[in-house]
């Protein structure tokens, strides 16, 4: 146990320690530190300054604030069955360095963190974090502090990216590092951000956190050309019945969405809460349950979202399927709006969100994408529209150009599709203003036609490059130029790995559309100077492997290079259109919505603990009085593993289940605590059984109830005075009282609502037989882990 910590608590600190195995510790109230810069917090970082260089004044969010519970500064290690709770920053970080740090630096061969396969990762809990909960990204700079970088030696870089391989070798095929049985809840920012790839997080849940799950892996190219990452079989909470209480560290205290009741609240009241963040890509989310995600009218709560204030790509080859979304789901998706937190929404990577809905279990359409509702590069007349989610999900074939400037740093580009010629797309571009190039990064239905604009003179080059091209597909772009220009344009393909060009080939000229358009499979352009327009195709000649942004040639592109003596602006859309104005058409028809329910959609399990080899049993207790049914409200109803048996009488409502097996095994229903009743509980149900009991209206005797009921294994009689509905959870049999044990009751505008537990099945203490020598993955893993018996 590690409690109480200055500093970094369990700590590989140099970047070569490996095959270290941590197995069922736990780390607790991780405060921050003095020695190192990823010890400290803010104050700490600006005012410990005896290394760095003169007088550089550190940025405590970039070089500092990373005090972890568990610090790993190489992948190459075991964590199983472990707990990180309460840090000042993350629970469990993984950092790579470039090189060996400290004492270690020069004594051993470098062990290359990044390239690294990553070790076992099983069955860790991480809680109460205020940064976030699982880390895997960044870097420590691993030189002294100098004119050139005057950071300090060792505080955190954003230089590294994690992309493992067969012998932490580049040229050899990925590992896939596998997050296994990740338990992630009340974390104030981050249930775990993951930057890299391959990746795969499995069995997991993710529970009261600010985001649950954010994948990272480029802002442009993703640094390890195919990796992706996915998460599958996992459970995503967005506000649990674990509603904490108020005062102490928890500092927002406000209305849940799922109940309307007073509960601790994530970053701060009005933070919209989401499941799963979408961000660069490509990523994959499948067979995975949402429960609890509920807007407020201050707060909005999605299930699915992305990334806030964001200015890089996002692929529309994000893939979602087989999403199973529980009644309390109730925004699905949300693309943000103008206010709070999103701000104006309108950064490059904001305005091009997408997913694709790979089955329709998002969005109810099979095969279609999900993006933006104002962005119409991407739709077509028959799209449907999502106005709760501001979105629109569409039919099609899409694909990203990355448009990359040089001689014009700081325009706007204008995007128009012929379609939709008064709808167009405006980006500022990914690069700070004032760099010296720029680039763009749009999101384009494939096989229609655009048409691009500044709002100044055109860069003196544009260099646009197919990404996520299939091979045949193509788009016709018509670029805005003075009428004097004249050009030399080329098509290359660019190996990004070994920084090579092939299939270096001049473009020729055509005299008119048409004649492009009969000639678009070859290397031709058009020039119209009546209008100012230069047209050409961009078509994939190579195919993709796998997830690949670019062909298995290299990256296929076009550059232009203009020379001219205007210094007009170029926007040409006073002159493009009517003349280049299309009617509005679907290249790919709409499907119909799906009509069956989805078996094989959400995660097997519905509960994911720490103790896995643990069965458990679902159940749902919904009484309501009087009061609720004048208000409207008039379900009651007793679920257990989600068979819902429901009692539309006034009276009491008893279900008893065996502990052993979980089945149920009796029904009851009185209208009355009578003499009949009481028999009923005192020998009407077997041992060892769970016992949930539920009310309607105010029943006849219910005062009268508590003595009969402390045989369930409650701890007294309690007083039900003047109480208008009961909900209990009882164990008849066993030889100790469990903690799940409980009886709630309402009273006025104190009402129960839906009360839901999971309960631990087939133990010892309820009277069980001892169950038959389980294979426990944890003991597996750490006999494979550590080579003992």
């Amino acid at each position: 146990i590690g409690y109480d910590t200055l500093g970094h608590c369990f700590f590989l600190e140099d970047g070569i320690e490996q095959r270290n195995t941590f197995y069922h510790n736990l780390g607790l109230l991780t405060q921050p530190g003095t020695l190192l810069p990823t010890d400290r917090n803010e104050t700490l970082c600006t005012s410990i300054r005896d290394n760095v260089h003169k007088s550089y004044i550190p940025s405590p969010s970039t070089e500092c604030k990373a005090v972890s519970t568990f610090w790993i500064a190489n992948p190459n290690n075991n964590l199983i069955s472990n707990a990180a709770a309460g840090s000042q920053d993350a629970g469990i970080w993984f950092v790579f360095h470039r090189s060996s740090t400290g004492d270690s630096h020069g004594l051993v061969p470098e062990t290359r963190a990044e390239l690294t396969p990553l070790g076992i990762f099983y069955n860790n809990r991480v809680h109460s974090n205020f940064k976030a909960g699982l880390f895997i990204d960044k870097g420590v700079k691993t030189t002294k502090a100098n004119a050139a970088d005057p950071r300090e030696y060792l505080c955190l870089d954003n230089t590294a990216r994690f992309r493992p391989h067969q012998n932490s070798d580049p040229t050899r095929p990925r590992v896939t590092a596998v997050i296994d049985t990740l338990i992630s809840f009340k974390n104030n920012d981050l249930g775990a951000w993951i930057r890299g790839g391959d990746i795969i997080i499995q069995n997991s849940g993710f529970a009261d956190n600010a985001v649950g799950l954010s994948f990272a892996s480029d802002g442009s190219y993703p640094k390890d050309e195919g990796s992706s990452q996915e998460v599958t079989q996992s459970l995503f909470v967005g506000e649990s019945q674990n509603r904490g209480t108020n005062g102490g560290q928890n500092k927002y205290w406000g209305v849940g969405g799922t109940d309307g009741r007073m509960r601790t609240l994530p970053r701060n009241r009005t933070f919209p809460i989401r499941g799963f963040q979408i961000y660069d890509g490509p990523v994959r989310l499948t067979q995975s349950t949402f429960r609890g995600f509920v807007p407020t009218p201050e707060r909005n709560t999605s299930a699915v979202g992305f990334n806030l204030k964001n200015t890089w790509q996002l692929t529309p080859r994000n893939n979602l399927s087989q999403l199973s979304f529980h009644p309390t789901a109730t925004l699905r998706a949300f693309f943000g709006r103008p206010g709070q937190w999103f701000e104006e929404n309108d950064l490059d990577g904001d305005k091009n969100s997408i997913f694709h809905d790979v089955d329709g279990s998002v969005s109810g359409y099979r095969d279609t994408y999900v993006g933006r509702a104002d962005n119409y590069l991407i739709q077509h007349p028959n799209c449907v529209q999502m106005p709760r989610w501001n979105g629109v999900t569409c039919s099609g074939r899409y694909s990203q150009v990355f448009i990359q400037t040089q001689g014009a740093p700081s325009l706007s580009l204008s995007i128009s599709r012929d379609d939709y010629p008064a709808a167009p797309l405006v980006l500022r571009g990914i690069n700070s203003q004032g760099a010296s190039s720029q680039q763009y990064q749009p999101v384009l239905m494939m096989s229609k036609s655009y048409t691009l604009h500044w709002n100044g003179p055109a860069p003196r080059e544009v260099v646009l490059s197919l990404i996520n091209f299939d091979k045949d597909d193509w788009v016709l772009v018509g670029l805005c130029y003075p009428p004097d220009a004249t050009f030399q344009i080329m098509g290359d393909i660019n190996d990004r790995q070994r920084n090579i060009f092939d299939d270096i080939t001049d473009y020729g000229t055509v005299s008119s559309l048409a004649e492009l358009k009969a000639r678009q499979t070859e290397r031709k352009y058009f020039f119209d100077q009546n209008v100012g327009l230069l047209w050409f195709y961009l078509r994939a000649r190579h195919g993709r492997d796998g997830h690949s942004y670019c062909s298995t040639k290299g990256c296929e592109r076009v550059k232009v290079t203009s020379t001219t003596s205007s210094k007009q602006t170029c926007n040409c859309t006073r002159t493009a259109y009517p003349k280049y104005s299309k009617k509005p058409s679907a290249v790919v028809p709409m499907p119909a919505p799906n009509r069956q329910p989805c078996n094989d959609c959400g995660a097997q399990q519905f509960v994911f603990s720490s103790e896995p080899w643990t069965s458990y049993l679902l159940t749902q207790v919904k009484s309501v009085s009087v009061k609720e049914q004048q208000r409207g409200d008039n379900a009651s109803f007793i679920t257990v593993n989600e068979v819902t048996m429901s009692f539309s009488q006034p009276g009491f409502f008893l279900v008893s289940v065996d502990a052993c097996s979980g089945k149920v095994n009796r029904k009851y229903f009185s209208a009355k605590m009578d003499s009949k009743m009481e028999e009923y509980l005192r020998s009407g149900m077997p041992r060892p059984s769970i016992v949930l009991m539920g009310t309607r209206g105010q029943p006849e005797g219910l005062a009268d109830l508590a003595a009969h009921l402390v045989s369930f294994s409650l701890a007294k009689a309690a007083d039900l005075t003047n109480k208008e509905s009961l909900a209990m959870w009882g164990l008849l049999g066993g030889s100790s009282s469990p903690p799940w044990v409980s009886l709630q009751a309402g009273q006025g505008d104190d009402v129960l609502g839906l009360q839901e537990r999971y309960l631990p099945l087939a133990l010892e203490s309820y009277g069980c037989p001892p169950p038959a020598p389980q294979t426990r993955k944890d003991l597996e893993l750490l006999r494979k882990a550590t080579g003992l018996q």
